[in-house]
């Protein structure tokens, strides 16, 4: 099984858990960025840094680029937009001139899994009002 599919299935299987803000535990409960620890930890076992606590408008009141920051030294270089697959890690920006701040895997065409705010891991259509939003594309590693 290739990395990609081995993102998709573990993705998959945290839908319904439920959203808890730095939570990262699959069933118990996770935000965005925890369900991607959860993939991360699953298929390469330790974390690769410790995330420090984060209160829910780190971006806002930093302005850094963290999240895009962190995926470059994680998972390399952005890919292009045009070269997207499902089981790429998706950083999305709310706004221009703020930082990236949501997470999601793409799981199909115009399908991602991510862990939605007061909700839980959802499976949702990547609109295009979700789509011009994507800051950075990102492939998970090869082992």
């Amino acid at each position: 099984m290739s990395v990609r599919e081995e993102v998709l299935t573990i993705a998959a299987r945290w839908i319904g858990t439920p959203y808890r803000h730095q939570g990262a535990r699959e069933g118990v409960g996770c935000d965005c960025l925890g369900l991607v620890r959860g993939i991360w930890r699953e298929i390469y076992g330790a974390e690769p840094e410790l995330v420090p606590p984060y209160a829910p408008d780190w971006a806002e009141r930093s302005g850094e680029e963290r999240l895009m920051q962190a995926a470059e030294r994680h998972f390399g270089p952005a890919v292009p937009f045009d070269a997207a697959l499902p089981g790429d890690l998706l950083l999305f920006r709310w706004r221009q001139g703020f930082a990236a701040k949501h997470a999601g895997i793409l799981a199909g065409p115009d399908t991602f899994i991510h862990a939605y705010e007061q909700a839980a891991v959802v499976r949702s259509p990547l609109t295009p009002g979700w789509a011009r939003r994507i800051a950075a594309i990102h492939r998970f590693p090869e082992r």
